[in-house]
């Protein structure tokens, strides 16, 4: 009995939606019936006849509540309105149509931004926390070495060029000017001697029409680097013809034509060219120290 007694009312709550829901799909009855006196009589007496009909027993004060719950738009429902929170819980209910999208695109944002990081920042922030010790290492290093005293005010001043460049984020400049010092710190650790090339097929000399000039002639004996195992050594050397800087194990030396043909003389006697030693580079020196006379002016390729 206590069971019954405790149902009862949600049962009547049950039923007066019911009664409310039933008179909202009958808008014109309700229009008619609530309009003008004893409205509610025969509002109330066609509810009785619709319920009784499909055999539904409700007691009139149920009835009544649902009239009631109608005209006081109770149980009517009303739209949230939209602010910031209505979009959030919309969006949050709608995330099976969005939420697989949006994980793919993260999930190959992250892959590209993980490239990113491992391919360009990372080895950058490797290279600005390296330089600097590389740049002090190559200026010791060419400090300790060279014999000449212009060479370590030029090396001086590339290790300052390039620490100013990193200060002020210019990282390629930096770089350009390690790089400097590092070829001049090998540069200062070569030793070699400088021979003219005496080889069967292989010409000793050549002379070449001078970019502007069509009737003039340059001269030039082919030679190498020989460094104290007898092994030839690629050298840093700049093409006078077009200024193009490379590194080359056999190049053109530039003389006068009574040397260059002196040479020849020499060759065409027997086949060997006895002062075949033209020149040699010492340890902690840059530049090349010449037997014959020549402007030290080099081609690369002929």
């Amino acid at each position: 009995m206590a069971a019954d007694k405790a149902s009862a009312p949600l049962e009547d709550l049950m039923v007066a939606m019911d009664v409310v829901d039933t008179l909202r799909h009958e808008d014109s009855m309700v229009a008619r019936e609530l309009d003008g006196e004893g409205r509610r009589e025969r509002l109330l007496e066609r509810l009785r006849s619709m319920y009784s009909a499909q055999g539904i027993d409700v007691p009139d004060r149920v009835l009544q509540e649902g009239i009631a719950a109608l005209e006081q738009k109770r149980f009517e429902y009303k739209a949230v309105p939209a602010s910031w929170r209505t979009r959030v819980a919309h969006m949050w209910v709608s995330r099976g149509r969005w939420g697989k999208p949006l994980i793919f695109l993260m999930l190959v944002g992250s892959i590209f931004l993980g490239v990113y990081f491992f391919k360009e920042v990372l080895p950058e922030q490797q290279l600005r926390a390296n330089l600097p010790q590389q740049i002090d290492a190559s200026v010791a290093a060419v400090i300790a070495k060279a014999k000449n005293p212009l060479v370590v005010e030029r090396a001086t001043q590339l290790a300052d060029q390039a620490r100013s460049s990193l200060d002020q984020n210019a990282l390629e400049d930096a770089q350009i000017g390690a790089a400097k010092l590092k070829e001049m710190q090998h540069r200062l650790n070569q030793a070699y001697k400088i021979r003219i090339v005496s080889r069967a097929n292989q010409n000793s000399g050549i002379w070449r029409r001078p970019p502007n000039n069509s009737g003039g002639r340059n001269y030039y004996l082919i030679v190498e680097a020989i460094d104290a195992n007898n092994n030839v050594v690629a050298v840093e050397l700049v093409n006078e013809e077009n200024n193009k800087q490379s590194k080359a194990k056999v190049w053109g030396l530039r003389v006068s034509e009574q040397t260059f043909h002196a040479v020849a003389a020499d060759k065409r006697d027997d086949g060997i060219i006895q002062s075949n030693v033209v020149g040699e580079k010492k340890l902690g020196f840059l530049k090349h120290d010449y037997l014959l006379e020549t402007s030290g002016a080099t081609i690369t390729e002929w």
